[in-house]
């Protein structure tokens, strides 16, 4: 690291916050990472995202920036885009992976070209979707560059009016064929898919059963048959490739296990997964037998080797 002593511990500055509806979480992952980067030895800042962002960068000079970020702008490429600009080395994934992956119908469309299954969709005017079915029952209509969950609705087989979608969902959607079925998730780290976790909630898997106490249950390793396990650890490092990640990713799938192996098809992967210690990620690092301060250092590492 030119300009620093041997000795001289890397400085790191923690991105959290922002402006995207995901700004909570993101505070929430933002503070467990500095923790647990102070706890490995690391000189750290913790920096609240706002409009002034390019110039407390410069003037932190920091030797990698750890991206705590989550939703549009902090894991789109805007973010991303800014710290190449300024020539900062960065943790997870650059530009072009990262608006991909926030995209959803571009990511699915990299995803079938890298042979992983998934479900039939289309983008539509949120107009057109509230008043009429643009696909048959049962579907979901989604944002498509949000995460976590923001603004997802369900509408069942037996609906006979289309959603009515709030004001706050944007002018286009993704309108995608429901996948029943488990819920399945697999973090990949570097080119290493870390396990295999099921899901467990009373309903869907929304913003509330992801981050409120409660909300749902992990159980890792999965319940799975070895057919099943395999093959979304292989699609989770394929779409990881595929999309051209960095670092930490985390592929959602779900399972309809009647169909065996049909059954299996991928959501969508996330370049800024959570990270608290409880965090799906962190959870599947730990069971590998990597602490969460462990799994911390070795996203900086990465960054810092990567230049």
């Amino acid at each position: 690291m030119a300009g620093r002593s041997s000795r001289t511990a890397p400085k790191v500055v923690v991105l959290m916050g922002g402006p995207s509806a995901e700004r909570e979480v993101s505070l929430s992952s933002g503070r467990e990472c500095a923790n647990a980067l102070r706890q490995a030895g690391y000189d750290v800042v913790e920096l609240d995202a706002g409009r002034d962002l390019p110039a407390r960068l410069a003037e932190s000079a920091p030797d990698v920036v750890f991206n705590a970020l989550h939703g549009r702008w902090g894991e789109d490429g805007c973010v991303q885009g800014l710290m190449e600009w300024l020539g900062l080395r960065y943790t997870h994934s650059g530009v072009l992976a990262s608006a991909l992956a926030m995209d959803k119908s571009r990511a699915k469309q990299a995803f079938r070209e890298a042979g992983i299954p998934v479900v039939e969709s289309v983008i539509a005017d949120a107009a057109e979707v509230r008043a009429r079915h643009v696909l048959p029952p049962p579907y979901v209509v989604k944002p498509n560059d949000e995460g976590s969950s923001v603004g997802v609705y369900i509408v069942h087989e037996a609906a006979n009016a289309p959603p009515q979608l709030s004001d706050q969902m944007p002018a286009r959607v993704m309108v995608e064929t429901y996948a029943p079925g488990r819920e399945l998730t697999v973090a990949v780290l570097g080119d290493r898919a870390l396990g295999v976790t099921e899901i467990v909630t009373e309903g869907w898997y929304d913003y509330d059963a992801k981050y409120k106490p409660g909300g749902s249950r992990h159980v890792i390793p999965a319940a799975v048959p070895a057919e099943i396990d395999a093959a979304c650890r292989d699609f989770a490092v394929r779409a990881h490739q595929a999309l051209g990640c960095r670092g930490l990713s985390r592929s959602d799938f779900r399972w309809d296990e009647s169909r065996g192996l049909a059954g299996l098809i991928i959501l969508e992967t996330n370049t800024q997964p959570g990270m608290t210690p409880t965090s799906l990620a962190p959870e599947q690092a730990a069971h590998v037998g990597m602490d969460f301060p462990a799994l911390c250092r070795w996203i900086v590492e990465e960054a810092l080797c990567r230049g």
